[in-house]
């Protein structure tokens, strides 16, 4: 993986702050999130790892999609109230389509949905942080999804030559975020890292102490990728985000010369106090090159 010799240099700054991220744990066996109207449960044994999250403001200029699996940038939204369903329904789409393909570059992007996340009260299809290292897809559903999204969004067209996946993630509550959101820099995970945590949509929760050991057709299911942890992985955050920034996330990129995932969670900022719970809005696309 190329990274400029720049960030390289910079990147041994202690400018950031020590904080605890959820690993899985190796002998951990059912590993599953069980998604339920404003809660979640997920199955997999985790243990905090004490990491330094590095400050990327002092060098949001270089650290990229290519180089690193996500970028910071400007984007203002003429969505007032991201509750508002109706509003960011018939706005933010657009809105996301534009920002991704200017942000890399791409021919066409589909759409795959959106989340609301907030640390505080949840509710109303409002879910809480994601509070482990991970991200949002496996490599051999990314591909089947890609493949299948593409042939019914753009029927007629000609064949891609690569696919990214990615979220567009944006705090709409007010600086500073109790719990921001953490992104490890891409070529410091090795390829072959990562196992699967299977998705199960459920109207209630499960009881913890029963979950069962299988689940029909379970590799059919949507998974993410969950990580044991590594020290060499290195992290970034970008404190007191605004409302007019977002955050984009490498889940899988077919090109695998560039930073093509990206782990990530949230974390609780040791820095700040008597700050507001935080409020996001993570909207996922795949992007397609022709």
């Amino acid at each position: 993986m190329i990274v400029s010799s720049t960030v390289q240099a910079e990147e041994t700054s202690r400018d950031g702050v020590e904080a605890y991220l959820d690993y899985l744990v190796p002998t951990s066996r059912i590993n599953r999130r069980y998604v339920a109207p404003g809660a979640e449960l997920n199955t997999g044994r985790y243990a905090a790892q004490r990491v330094l999250v590095r400050n990327g403001r002092p060098l949001s200029d270089r650290l990229n999609l290519d180089a690193h699996g996500f970028v910071l940038a400007r984007r203002p939204s003429a969505v007032v109230d991201f509750k508002d369903k109706a509003r960011v329904e018939a706005i933010y789409p657009a809105e996301v389509e534009r920002s991704v393909k200017d942000l890399t570059g791409a021919d066409l992007v589909a759409p795959l949905g959106y989340m609301l996340r907030t640390s505080g009260k949840t509710g109303n299809g409002v879910q809480p942080p994601a509070s482990e290292a991970h991200v949002d897809m496996t490599s051999d559903r990314a591909g089947r999804l890609a493949a299948m999204l593409y042939d019914k969004k753009f029927p007629g067209s000609p064949p891609f030559r690569r696919f990214l996946a990615s979220s567009l993630w944006r705090a709409f509550s007010p600086p500073p975020q109790d719990w921001p959101l953490a992104v490890c820099d891409g070529s410091s995970v090795a390829p072959d890292e990562g196992v699967p945590n299977v998705m199960v949509i459920i109207d209630e929760l499960p009881d913890p102490d029963n979950i069962p050991a299988h689940l029909d057709d379970e590799d059919k299911l949507p998974a993410a990728s969950v990580f044991y942890f590594n020290p060499a992985h290195r992290w970034w955050y970008f404190p007191n985000m605004t409302r007019d920034e977002v955050l984009m996330v490498k889940f899988y990129d077919s090109d695998h010369s560039k930073a093509w995932r990206t782990p990530h969670t949230s974390f609780r900022d040791p820095g700040v106090h008597d700050a507001q719970p935080r409020e996001s809005i993570e909207f996922r696309t795949i992007a397609y090159f022709l």
